[in-house]
C-alpha cells in the first residue's frame, strides 16, 4: 500500500481545533470546583476560579468565528459543510451504532460527524445558558431555572464525549496524528476514508474508479 501522505488538515484547522481543546480543557478543569465543594476546598479561590470559567466560556466560539471567516478558512468551510452532509448510508450505520459495515466513509465518518455537531451545539447551548447565569437579572426566573438545568445537563454529557473523544484518539494514532502533522497516508485514507480519497483522486485529474483508489 502506499505511503505517499495526503494533507488531511491544513494548519488554520488544527490551530483551529487545538485551540478549542484548549478552551474545553480550561472550562472543564475550572466546573470541578465550581460544582463539588469537596475539590473547591482543596482549591480555593472560588471567585478567581468563577471568572476564569467564564470568561473562557465567552472565548470558546472566538477561534472557529475566526478560522472560518477569512479566505484562510477555505478548507475548514468545506468541512463543515461536508459534516453537515449525510448518505443513506451513514445514517442507517448511525443507528446500527456502527454494527452495520459502511463499505466507503467519507473523510469524517458518521462518529465524528455527530462529534462534531454536538460540540458545535454545546458551544452555543453553553454560552447561551452560561451567560443567563451570570448576567441573571436581564432574565426571568424560569429562564434562570431552565438555564441552570440544561446547563448542568449538557456539563456532564461534555465530560463524557470529551473523554470519549479522547479515548478514541488514543487508539487511533494515524487520525491523531493528522490532528498534528496534517497529513495522513495514502494507504491509511484508502482504508477508512475511502470516497474521500478518490475525490482528491478526482479534483487532481487522476482517473479513477470506485475500486482504483488502492494504491500498492
Amino acid at each position: 500500500m502506499s505511503t505517499r501522505h495526503v494533507i488531511r488538515f491544513d494548519r488554520v484547522e488544527r490551530v483551529a481545533h487545538w485551540a478549542n481543546a484548549v478552551l474545553f480543557g480550561i472550562l472543564m478543569a475550572t466546573a470541578l470546583p465550581l460544582y463539588f465543594v469537596q475539590v473547591e476546598n482543596l482549591v480555593g479561590r472560588r471567585a478567581l476560579i468563577a471568572e476564569i470559567h467564564l470568561w473562557s466560556g465567552v472565548a470558546l466560539p472566538i477561534p472557529l468565528i475566526i478560522s472560518l471567516a477569512g479566505p484562510w478558512g477555505a478548507r475548514l468551510r468545506r468541512d463543515v459543510r461536508r459534516i453537515n452532509i449525510w448518505t443513506a448510508a451513514e445514517i442507517r450505520w448511525l443507528w446500527s451504532l456502527g454494527r452495520k459495515q459502511l463499505r466507503e466513509a467519507d473523510k469524517f465518518n458518521p462518529g465524528q460527524k455527530l462529534n462534531a455537531l454536538f460540540t458545535a451545539g454545546a458551544i452555543v447551548v453553553m454560552l447561551g445558558t452560561g451567560s443567563i447565569l451570570k448576567w441573571f437579572r436581564f432574565f426571568p426566573v424560569s429562564w434562570r431555572t431552565g438555564a441552570t438545568f440544561v446547563h448542568d445537563v449538557f456539563a456532564a454529557t461534555v465530560f463524557v464525549v470529551v473523554f470519549g473523544h479522547v479515548g478514541f484518539a488514543l487508539t487511533h494514532r494515524d487520525a491523531l496524528r493528522s490532528m498534528f502533522k496534517g497529513w495522513v497516508t495514502e494507504a491509511w485514507a484508502n482504508r477508512h476514508a475511502k470516497a474521500w480519497l478518490r475525490e482528491l483522486k478526482v479534483e487532481k485529474g487522476v482517473p479513477t474508479t470506485p475500486d482504483s483508489t488502492a494504491t500498492g
